[in-house]
């Protein structure tokens, strides 16, 4: 069995994140505050207050002995180095304390990690998915002015935080706010039965989304995104059993039609590695595909065992991923790279794939089977696979 589905929730400050989280709560989530929990490993009486007050001096501490927090503020501003003891302090507590939530959770929580720097820390690979809540800066600002902020302070603040296109990279889903508390809330509600309970289900059970016929679109300027917040849970999961973790397949071809898949790589040193990921991948939300152990083989490799490969795909109903596993320096694994790298500097092999993809799939649209669309393209690639070769070894392209 899996762990919990794990939901990084953000946004900068104004946008309206309080908002979703209560919604989601009321929809079912295990709510996991860090603010909350930042306060907790200070409270009185507590080891991380004790640790404070021998770092800092008792007069960090208010008439009642709780922490004054004005006060410790004061004393760590425009301080790199108290500031780097107080985190050294707090943030391995606060981890513990989190981590210790997550665990207590039942067995088929949604839980939802409100993290307000979650961007700023890197925390993103953490989670199987990242939901950031977004309004225009003229809106945050309004909000923030009318809890009580100076309009220079509450600028100040926007300003000291995250940036919207730093959020957008790691925002799974990108929740708008500028509209009315209604609209944000119905979001929150398709969002809930859309993607987060299906993909609970799947991490949990090792399941994956239902396959869908292979209907080419158009080109979409966010999956070099998308892939690259795939890498880094995968790279996480995987640790240093990963060589390298690369997007690969057509959805690495800038302005090339493709199936809405985004296919990676993971290459390892050996298969044994591979196998090792099984279960880590699992947690991650890339549960094993059980049929498929070997690549096509391709004349120049004539030996079937060096075409062995392990499969793993996204359990996310809202992101269908592909993870292909190969051992370095495996012919699969250069095919792999090589193709996309061809046909991104090859303008007519790029139009002559795209012929054949076009009509392949208009012949497989009622199929869901997407390894018959696959079979189908062998013959064209086992035809330019050559052509490839050649032109690697006429430029400065590498692996």
């Amino acid at each position: 069995m899996g762990p919990v589905l794990r939901v990084g929730l953000s946004g900068g400050i104004g946008s309206g994140k309080s908002t979703v989280a209560r919604r989601l709560v009321e929809r079912g989530a295990v709510l996991i505050d860090a603010d909350v929990l930042a306060r907790e490993v200070v409270q009185p009486g507590s080891l991380g207050l004790a640790e404070l007050v021998e770092r800092f001096g008792g007069d960090i501490l208010d008439a009642d002995g709780a922490l004054n927090r004005p006060a410790l503020a004061a004393k760590v501003f425009g301080d790199s180095e108290a500031r780097a003891d107080l985190n050294a302090i707090t943030h391995p507590k606060i981890r513990e304390l989190t981590a210790e939530r997550m665990a207590r959770a039942p067995v088929d929580a949604i839980v939802v990690h409100d993290v307000p720097l979650l961007v700023e820390v890197g925390y993103a690979p953490n989670y199987h998915l990242v939901v950031i809540v977004d309004a225009p800066e003229p809106d945050r600002v309004r909000r923030l002015i009318d809890r009580g902020l100076a309009e220079a302070d509450a600028r100040a603040r926007i300003a000291a935080q995250a940036t919207d296109e730093q959020r957008r990279e790691v925002a799974d889903v990108w929740l708008d706010n500028s509209g009315s508390v209604d609209d944000l809330v119905a979001r929150v509600d398709a969002l809930w039965p859309d993607r987060l309970v299906p993909f609970e289900e799947n991490v949990r059970l090792r399941h994956h989304p239902p396959r869908r016929a292979p209907k080419l679109v158009d080109p979409d300027p966010e999956w070099p995104r998308q892939a690259r917040r795939l890498i880094a849970r995968i790279e996480r999961a995987a640790g240093d059993k990963a060589l390298r973790v690369d997007h690969i397949g057509s959805t690495a071809v800038p302005g090339l039609p493709a199936k809405d898949i985004i296919d990676l790589q993971l290459t390892v040193r050996s298969l044994a590695d591979a196998d090792a990921l099984a279960e880590p991948l699992g947690d991650a939300g890339f549960p094993v595909w059980p049929d498929i152990h070997n690549d096509t083989q391709h004349a120049f490799a004539p030996d079937p065992a060096v075409w062995e490969k392990r499969l793993h795909v996204s359990a996310d109903p809202g992101r269908y991923a592909n993870l292909h596993i190969r051992v370095d320096g495996s012919p699969g694994q250069r095919v792999a790279l090589l193709f996309p790298a061809w046909l991104r500097a090859d303008d007519a092999a790029r139009e002559e794939y795209l012929a054949i993809k076009r009509k392949l799939a208009a012949e497989h649209a009622a199929d869901p089977d997407h390894s018959a669309y696959a079979d189908a393209k062998e013959p064209w690639f086992a035809e330019a696979l050559p052509r490839a070769w050649r032109w690697a070894d006429q430029t400065d392209w590498s692996e």
